[in-house]
């Protein structure tokens, strides 16, 4: 029996650069200081130790991995840390060396308390390890492993604490793609409406919609500061923002003040095949600019894959339907998350373990579906369109240069974005029962190549362009 997963779980609001190596651990270290704190050790503790294995490890500094652990510790929220704090606590940590928590007490936190050790742990390529001392001796050892979108387990857990899928806590228990397209047929119902009830278990109509406004309030947010933003990003790499400077060529002189006026203003454009491309591309940019700089998006399915969704959901708000409100807002991403979530159960979202098909290949899949949905497609053609935008991704790499989600990975955001809407322009032409590959199947599919790949060319900056492009060519 599989786990239930959110669409919450799916669409979760955190802090750049990486869900996998940045809010991930974040999330890993609050729960161990919680746990400690549960086990009465906390009061005893003097001395932190944290071990990063594998991918944490190879690709930990670019991805600012040793940050949020300092932030994690800390016990600072990804979801609502204004921005600006971030800088202020890792500095004050790192010039002090030490730590303070919540209530008064401080531990000594030095620059060698994070070993980076380059071995894999056998469970799964992102290890990290806490360990808390009390007068030298040891008294807690934890090992968390951060699976991708920001999920963290540990190798002993079980199904026990969570929510399985089935019919007695779900009126619509989803696991493979097939079983969604069923539950649509047998009840004439769109896959949002599905989602939608198997969330109503766990939610109010209310709750649900008051976080979902809120995702797309971030997605927005993060699409306008991208597209206001210039400069260069940090790391090494002297990336230029390019967002900013499309965004200028695009909106011409249009006058607005906030994000609502713009998206009016957005819609007033110029509307050629040209413009249309630099749009989607530039907003997709804008969000992994500001991912990239340690900024607040939305994990769609990770961070690295975070500008896809909010993209392709903006084109279809400011180019093909200007009477677009929230209620398609919750219609799209109810039916990305779901989607998601059936890769997420059957194959994987991180790309530590299946390379950037596993992000920037399921980020488009789910934003394809989606799209399909608000453009009239049936629910075989939206599993369609899912499929389409996945199989030609199968096999991409994951190979960011200097471990920075940056190069090239702001990039393939855009390009994940346009093939969305291909993938659902195609659908909408296809007539399913003719297609040879069902979803299930590309999903099946992805999960082989992710495990024949070589462990080079997942998120270890060790093959691709993270070799033959160093930090010094640069």
């Amino acid at each position: 029996m599989s786990q239930y997963i959110s669409v919450f779980d799916m669409l979760k609001i955190g802090v750049g650069p990486s869900s996998s190596h940045t809010l991930g651990p974040w999330r890993a270290a609050q729960q161990w200081i919680h746990k400690l704190k549960g086990q009465q050790l906390f009061k005893k503790l003097d001395r932190i130790q944290v071990d990063l294995y594998g991918s944490l490890s190879l690709t930990g500094k670019g991805h600012a991995t040793d940050l949020a652990i300092l932030l994690g510790l800390s016990d600072a929220d990804p979801e609502y840390i204004p921005i600006e704090d971030i800088f202020i606590i890792v500095e004050r940590i790192n010039i002090q060396e030490e730590i303070y928590f919540k209530g008064g007490k401080i531990i000594p936190f030095y620059k060698n308390s994070i070993v980076f050790n380059r071995e894999f742990l056998p469970f799964h390529a992102n290890g990290i390890t806490f360990r808390g001392f009390s007068n030298e001796e040891e008294i807690s050892i934890e090992t968390y492993f951060s699976i991708g979108g920001g999920f963290i387990v540990q190798e002993n857990d079980t199904l026990e604490d969570d929510i399985e899928i089935n019919k007695k806590n779900f009126p619509y228990p989803i696991n493979r793609a097939i079983q969604l397209e069923e539950y649509c047929e047998k009840e004439n119902l769109l896959i949002s409406d599905i989602v939608f009830k198997n969330e109503l278990e766990l939610r109010s109509a209310e709750e649900i919609d008051h976080e979902l406004k809120r995702i797309w309030d971030t997605m927005v947010e993060s699409m306008y500061l991208g597209c206001h933003t210039s400069g260069t990003l940090p790391g090494g790499l002297n990336v230029k923002r390019r967002a900013f400077d499309t965004h200028q060529k695009l909106i011409k002189d249009t006058s607005y003040t906030n994000p609502e006026e713009w998206i009016t203003a957005i819609r007033s454009s110029e509307v050629k095949f040209r413009e249309i491309l630099k749009w989607v591309s530039c907003l997709a940019l804008s969000v992994n600019e500001v991912n990239a700089s340690l900024g607040r998006v939305v994990t769609a399915p990770t961070n690295g894959s975070a500008g896809v969704i909010p993209a392709v959901l903006m084109y279809y708000m400011v180019i093909e339907n200007h009477e677009a409100d929230f209620s398609h807002v919750k219609r799209f991403l109810l039916t990305a998350g779901e989607i998601g979530s059936i890769f997420k159960k059957n194959a994987t979202i991180s790309a530590a373990m299946g390379g950037c098909q596993a992000e920037i290949g399921v980020s488009s899949a789910m934003a394809a579906a989606a799209l399909t949905e608000m453009l009239g497609g049936s629910v075989a053609q939206c599993l369609s369109a899912a499929e389409i935008a996945m199989e030609h991704h199968l096999g991409m790499t994951c190979d960011p240069i200097g471990g920075l989600v940056q190069v090239p990975c702001i990039e393939r955001n855009s390009m994940g974005a346009i093939k969305a809407i291909h993938a659902a322009e195609i659908a909408l032409e296809t007539n399913p029962k003719e297609c040879l590959v069902s979803l299930d199947k590309v999903i099946d599919t992805m999960w082989e190549t992710a495990k024949d790949m070589n462990k080079n060319y997942k998120e270890t900056s060790e093959g691709g362009l993270a070799v033959t492009v160093r930090l010094a060519d640069c």
